[in-house]
């Protein structure tokens, strides 16, 4: 069964990432790079048993998810939830064990609530297998071919 490894970039994000965190339970270990908070971040990645790395200045963002334990790199904004739909299918991927069928990653819808309600934006990826592609941002490129995984990330506005 294949193990994912959760990562979100955080600063001063205190009042949002307790969300992010707790709608990461399908994942197996859930990292925060923490990017010079000056609020509570830190302390609340703790709290909800998240490991903390110091974000380094001048090191890009993808450089983090070499110290990952899984190869299987799920990435998560500190405004986003996984949807309930999407952590099903979540584990129901875990359980699958094709590994040889499995490509670069994996795209997953976004819903972003903004002043008028809720939007529908383009799937991103955001399920990636290290061992096939490399990124440099927080999050995968979206120009590379990925199957859609069933479900939502729900990107809140401003806390």
């Amino acid at each position: 069964m294949p193990k994912i490894s959760a990562i979100i970039h955080a600063e001063n994000d205190e009042r949002r990432l307790g969300r992010a965190l707790e709608s990461l339970r399908a994942c197996d270990e859930v990292v925060v790079v923490d990017h010079a908070s000056k609020d509570r971040t830190r302390e609340v990645a703790r709290e909800h048993g998240a490991t903390i790395r110091i974000g380094v200045p001048g090191v890009e963002p993808g450089a983090y998810i070499i110290d990952l334990r899984y190869d299987w790199i799920f990435c998560l904004l500190p405004s986003e939830a996984v949807g309930e739909s999407l952590e099903a299918s979540l584990l129901e991927w875990k359980q699958q064990e094709h590994e040889a069928d499995r490509g670069v990653g994996y795209c997953v819808a976004i819903r972003e609530e903004n002043d008028g309600g809720w939007r529908d934006l383009p799937a991103e990826m955001r399920l990636a297998n290290r061992k096939k592609i490399n990124w440099t941002d927080q999050l995968p490129p979206n120009n590379s071919p990925g199957q859609k995984l069933a479900g939502e990330l729900l990107r809140f506005g401003k806390p």
